[in-house]
């Protein structure tokens, strides 16, 4: 008997956009403990292309390919974040139901570029904001929970009337960033590039400066919190810009945002709100996942970009 299929993306070595394939592989059958999902939408983000492409410095290059595979991915199917519609719940979930809603967050399990994922009842996944669509539930996912873990390492929410840099505004991490520090009444300084000016704006930064015109290490301001969110500054070279107890925090490094239910929850409540948009760039179809990977690669992106799974 021919066991069901799905499509899925498969990552058939480290390498530039064209080592990934669409191809049919084997269904995934969700054990007593799993809910089977119907992935709707994902995203590609910079996590996505720098496992593909290993694009990691020096001693981490060696780190990563212990972690993620020698020559290629041992976990083939790429993408960490989905949305979708439960379609088996495992006799032991209780918090899921067949046609629940959902969206939820793999990490280092990826396997969200295909049709179907089986995932833990008790994993980083909860029902989506029910005024999402399902595109929107994807986008806020990554940029969300990795800017919504390093401003609450940095205290966002423990003091009142901060004032926050963050550079590089306008990522998926970025615009996210700005949204979670204007909820907890920040003044936000948003540093992107002149093709960023009006979203970063739209998102509700106070102030802008646009790093092709202006050098924001020479401005006169002092921030509590400065929040490297694409991983091209360091500490040294901001450190002077920081109030006494100011604190430093960057995408790039050893620390990495941990995947948490909680962050999940925080987010849909927050766009249930209306207090937070999905910040969507461009969307591509499954089939289009080596133009959609060409476009992250670029650098250029505003937002997410959203990869559509389901047909």
């Amino acid at each position: 008997m021919l066991k069901p299929t799905m499509k899925a993306v498969i990552c058939t070595k480290y390498g530039p956009p064209e080592v990934l394939k669409v191809e049919l592989v084997e269904k995934p059958i969700p054990n007593d403990n799993e809910i089977l999902v119907k992935i709707i939408a994902s995203a590609v983000n910079s996590g996505d292309v720098r496992v593909r492409g290993l694009v990691v410095e020096g001693f981490m290059k060696i780190v990563m390919r212990f972690v993620l595979g020698f020559s290629k991915p041992r976990k083939p199917i790429l993408g960490t974040v989905f949305s979708g519609i439960v379609e088996q719940v495992g006799k032991n979930v209780t918090n899921f139901k067949i046609a629940d809603e959902v969206f939820g967050i793999t990490g280092f399990k990826f396997g969200t570029y295909a049709a179907y994922i089986a995932v833990s009842g008790k994993s980083t996944v909860v029902k989506k904001p029910f005024n999402a669509t399902f595109e929107e539930a994807a986008a806020i996912c990554f940029g969300g929970q990795t800017a919504y873990y390093f401003l609450k390492k940095a205290k966002i929410s423990e003091k009142s009337n901060l004032k926050v840099l963050i550079y590089g505004a306008t990522g998926s991490v970025g615009t996210a960033a700005i949204q979670i520090a204007k909820y907890y009444n920040a003044e936000v300084t948003a540093v992107c590039s002149e093709q960023g000016k009006e979203l970063a704006k739209e998102l509700g930064a106070d102030k802008i400066i646009l790093y092709t015109k202006e050098d924001y290490t020479k401005i006169p301001e002092k921030f509590d919190i400065i929040f490297d969110t694409v991983g091209k500054i360091t500490k040294k070279q901001c450190a002077h810009l920081l109030n006494d107890g100011g604190i430093f925090k960057s995408v790039e490094g050893l620390e990495v945002a941990s995947d948490e239910i909680e962050q999940l929850t925080f987010l849909r409540e927050l766009f249930e709100k209306g207090k937070y948009k999905a910040t969507i760039d461009k969307t591509y179809s499954i089939d289009e996942v080596i133009a959609a990977h060409r476009y992250v690669d670029t650098g250029r992106k505003k937002g997410n970009v959203v990869l559509r799974i389901a047909e």
